[in-house]
């Protein structure tokens, strides 16, 4: 796991050229505290610069930038290619300088060329690629946007990195902020793929290749890997086995994945926070490890949020070597203000905050940790696609008034006084039947009954602000997710469409983001074995009976772990890796979130229209709404825009030693 950045910029002298490189790569030092390097081609003016965190071999020969065999290519890359081996057999070369996989990943596009050879790499990566000979940049994504890699021009310079701290090293570097990406942050609570907050910035889409043939030229992309296509084509040919040789399939398919990901240099481990999917990756693990594997929970004190319990149950049984860490709400509060440092773009996914602290855990005994990501969008686990499909019958069955009277009657309580009834009810509710957070889901309910039809209903379910339009001032929300759930109607029924669009955009640009960056603020590389591209083909290729069953989601996956795990330890409701913000706003936070939301603080940049964010903030003191996630989306991008205008074009701004916070961020 490394960190990347780049320039192709002509009419520059080299020691400029240097410095800039210098700062650029001390910016994702964290990605990368074990090496450095750089490289600049002062005959076309493309420079490269790598910060290197030393997973596979850790000599020498392992250093980046790395030319391959002939001198044509010179390539830095983030990320690990799993089945570097297999490929280092196929190319049957006699002698290896040494034997990471980017000296196998070069070869290997020395002999097949670019697009052949990426379609052999299994892993996941984004890499930069100098062709010198043909005088051309390519840069490439992995299939499912595990690896993070922006680009885009800023003055006449073309400029690329992992994070946008280092870009913001760059000489000619604005920072001018696009008000519809802002839009869409307020919809979202993460700009979504292609857009950046940045104007002039973006994100390579995962699956893709850009090549550039000269610094002014524009960008040439072509797509290696479609998830959409995967997902059209596995629909149309689905498999033809029995339930019990699927589950088979699918439990082969997973222990060639865990295996492939466990292959290190270093300490490994996994995340495991006692659900479904992380059980599974750990059981897997623990199958074919000679040795207790690893495991990291973190712990809450409030019951709703406490996963902690369950996991030592999985850790228990397995038999691993569990360390886990219960926190205190003042834990998880220090986490807030490195936020704008971690996450270069406003990025407002509050589980952001123990996926830092169970990194941090992790990072004092490994360098790799396994994670469970995925299951929920290639198996259909989350609540939304059940509920989805269940309000979508209800609405059918009762005329629109009787809907508006249903909501109406919900959006009389206020969440607390939901969350007092289920409470008095909870001794008569079954388990697996018990929400987790009745009050807010009871709203959210309220929002659901009153919409047409079950797109509908999803687009909903994904928004935060409903028209981010009305609240940033002289925007144009660009139209994304709404325009692919509705061509993708065509082709699937809701649960499917509601899958198909979670991985092309919810699991890369939120889930997928918030791993990366806050297992990366502690410099520990998290892997994602159920990610493995194949098991995402195969997983396409199911019935929705094998994935959804009488209720159950990710009913595949359940037997595959029933196979290592009794089922009684897992039968429980889903539980958001979440914490308390709709308390903490009342609470602890409130000052901090009345000075962010204070005149002044608004008024020094005007991309709010202030009226709508006000009254959420009146309505969430009073109990009698709870509002935490729109007001959330606005307070992150607060203190994230206060620390740009600080700290950005600080040279030492980066995420090393627990990240420099400007004052402005504090609590």
């Amino acid at each position: 796991m490394c960190g990347i950045a780049g320039f192709w910029q002509q009419k520059r002298s080299a020691d400029d050229a240097a410095d800039t490189l210098s700062r650029m790569g001390a910016a994702l030092a964290h990605r990368g505290p074990d090496d450095s390097g750089a490289f600049y081609d002062d005959g076309a003016g493309v420079g490269l610069a790598f910060r290197r965190l030393s997973i596979l071999d850790l000599s020498a020969e392992g250093h980046q930038p790395m030319f391959s065999s002939t001198g044509r290519y010179v390539m830095i890359f983030n990320g690990e290619v799993y089945n570097f081996e297999e490929i280092r057999s196929e190319l049957g070369r006699p002698k290896w300088r040494g034997h990471s996989d980017t000296e196998v990943m070069l070869e290997a596009i020395e002999r097949w060329g670019i697009q052949p050879a990426i379609q052999r790499f299994v892993g996941m990566f984004a890499i930069a690629l100098w062709d010198r000979q043909h005088r051309k940049l390519h840069l490439v994504r992995d299939r499912l946007g595990i690896k993070p890699l922006y680009y885009g021009r800023t003055g006449n310079a073309f400029v690329f990195a992992s994070e946008l701290k280092a870009v913001w090293q760059h000489p000619n570097f604005k920072g001018e902020i696009d008000r519809d990406a802002l839009a869409l942050y307020m919809r979202h609570n993460y700009v979504p793929s292609p857009h950046c907050i940045y104007k002039g910035l973006h994100k390579l889409e995962p699956g893709c290749t850009l090549t550039l043939a000269s610094e002014t030229d524009s960008p040439q992309f072509n797509r290696y890997w479609s998830a959409k296509e995967v997902a059209l084509s596995g629909q149309q040919s689905p498999i033809q086995v029995s339930d019990a040789e699927a589950v088979e399939e699918l439990h082969q398919l997973l222990l060639r994945a865990v295996r492939l990901r466990m292959i290190a240099d270093v300490p490994l481990g996994a995340f495991l926070s006692g659900g479904v999917d992380s059980s599974t990756v750990v059981a897997l693990m623990q199958s074919q490890s000679l040795r207790p594997v690893k495991t990291f929970t973190i712990g809450f004190h409030e019951d709703a949020y406490n996963e902690a319990i369950d996991a030592k149950k999985i850790a228990e049984h397995l038999r691993t070597d569990h360390t886990e860490l219960y926190v205190t709400s003042r834990d998880a509060l220090d986490v807030i203000p490195l936020l704008p440092a971690i996450y270069d773009e406003p990025f407002s996914d509050c589980s952001q905050i123990p996926t830092y602290l169970v990194s941090k855990l992790a990072r004092r005994s490994v360098a790799v940790s396994l994670s469970g990501d995925g299951g929920d969008e290639l198996f259909g686990g989350y609540n939304r696609y059940s509920l989805t499909r269940a309000i979508t019958n209800y609405t059918r069955l009762l005329p629109a008034p009787l809907r508006k009277v249903a909501a109406s009657s919900l959006r009389m309580l206020s969440s607390e006084q939901i969350d007092a009834i289920f409470r008095m009810l909870r001794p008569f509710i079954p388990k697996s039947l018990a929400p987790s957070a009745p009050g807010d889901k009871a709203h959210k309910l309220a929002t659901l009954l009153t919409l047409e039809s079950p797109q509908a209903l999803y687009y909903r379910a994904l928004s935060h602000w409903d028209d981010p339009s009305y609240v940033v001032r002289n925007s144009c929300e660009p139209s994304t997710l709404r325009d692919s759930i509705d061509e993708l109607a065509a082709s699937f029924d809701i649960e499917e469409v509601m899958m198909a669009i979670d991985l092309l955009n919810y699991l890369p640009d939120d889930i997928l983001t918030k791993v990366d960056r806050a297992s990366m603020a502690v410099s520990l590389e998290a892997r994602v074995p159920l990610l493995d591209h194949r098991v995402a083909e195969f997983a396409w290729r199911l019935p929705r009976r094998l994935k959804i069953r009488k209720g159950a989601s990710k009913w595949i996956l359940r037997q595959v772990l029933n196979k290592y795990v009794p089922q009684p330890l897992i039968d429980r409701p889903k539980m958001g890796f979440g914490v308390p913000v709709d308390y903490w706003l009342r609470g602890p936070l409130r000052d901090w979130a009345e000075d962010l939301l204070s005149d002044k603080n608004f008024a020094w940049h005007g991309f709010f229209n202030v009226t709508p964010i006000r009254e959420k903030w009146r309505e969430h003191l009073s109990g009698d709404k709870n509002w935490q996630y729109l007001l959330w989306d606005v307070l992150v991008f607060q203190a994230w825009l206060l620390q740009q205008k600080s700290a950005r074009l600080s040279p030492e701004f980066n995420c090393v030693n627990e990240v420099k916070v400007a004052e402005a961020g504090r609590l």
